[in-house]
């Protein structure tokens, strides 16, 4: 196992994972692969060559870390990592879509640049390109069905995800805390579990320390997750690439906002009713806090951290994924 610091270890991940995952893209028919490349920051519209960030690569090192943990060299993770990377590159392009998102990472976003329905054939493609990837490995039926169970997990994430929008900030038919927590483990957590237990998979890991990875890397993703959410509303723009509480002006629900909102106080009613209105996202914020959702927020995501800190392996991430400045 690396004693390399966070950044180091993705660095190095991404180096080891990268000659693969161009390889698989490459053979994509000419058109859909300058889209995926593209989405993956490789090039600008018409190909030319990108300077844009592809991203940290999380998933790719949690790949090969779950491999480095079976006692297999890091190697042997990077068909996982190569898998899991397609399937969420496939999934932002389609979220992309369903969110009516433009921009992503400073750059329109594939369906933005390209049209919708190539974007939703290049996503088409990556998916298929994954499953492919781990048909060829010797896990082969094993590989392909534990990226399946995942997947079915992002789709019920992400279905329940977009019903949130439209259930109401008050009442019965309210969203409550506990269930953004499961929207959460399948639309984040399940692609990050099944990365370290793909990598551990691969890598030989008996079935006991491929289930002990996944579970921890869900618990990773929704503890990622909430403190993305209180970033969202609090975090520094300089920091988080974000404008100042735009989550609130986009009145999304997410974590800090509906444990507020479970508070069944006066200023919780307050909060409920200006969530329903035009008002001040400034005024939001303050009443979210008032009520104990930055609070509860937090210790929701120091709880699964601590269930992510039990997997040996996923700890030269977790300090850089999860300890950002508030």
């Amino acid at each position: 196992m690396t004693t390399l610091a966070a950044p180091e270890v993705l660095t190095r991940c991404r180096e080891l994972v990268r000659p693969a995952l161009r390889e698989a893209v490459g053979e994509l028919h000419p058109w859909v692969r300058e889209m995926a490349a593209y989405s993956f920051g490789w090039c600008e519209v018409g190909g030319a060559p990108a300077t844009a960030s592809g991203g940290k690569g999380v998933r790719q090192a949690l790949a090969v870390l779950g491999a480095e943990a079976a006692g297999a060299p890091a190697r042997a993770g990077v068909p996982a990592a190569v898998a899991v990377e397609l399937v969420h590159v496939f999934s932002l392009l389609h979220d992309d879509i369903m969110d009516g998102d433009q921009a992503r990472r400073g750059r329109p976003t594939v369906w933005k640049a390209y049209g919708t329905g190539p974007a939703v054939l290049t996503g088409d493609a990556l998916f298929a390109l994954a499953v492919a990837t781990l048909a060829d490995t010797g896990a082969g039926a094993g590989a392909v069905r534990l990226l399946s169970a995942a997947l079915l997990d992002l789709v019920r994430g992400q279905a329940d995800d977009l019903l949130f929008a439209t259930r109401p900030w008050r009442g019965p038919e309210r969203v409550r805390p506990r269930e953004y927590r499961v929207m959460v483990e399948g639309k984040t957590g399940a692609l990050l579990g099944c990365a370290a237990a793909l990598g551990a998979l691969l890598g030989g890991a008996p079935p006991a320390e491929v289930a002990a990875l996944d579970r921890a890397g869900r618990h990773l993703g929704v503890a990622f997750q909430i403190v993305d959410d209180v970033l969202g509303i609090w975090g520094d723009p300089l920091v988080t690439g974000k404008p100042v509480q735009g989550d609130l002006r986009e009145r999304k629900k997410t974590f800090p906002v509906l444990a507020a909102l479970d508070a069944s106080t006066p200023a919780a009613a307050r909060l409920a009713r200006l969530l329903e209105s035009d008002g001040p996202p400034r005024e939001i914020a303050a009443l979210v806090e008032e009520c104990g959702g930055r609070s509860a927020a937090l210790a929701e995501a120091r709880r699964h951290m601590a269930y992510a800190e039990t997997a040996e392996a996923l700890r030269p991430l977790l300090d850089h994924l999860l300890r950002r400045d508030f």
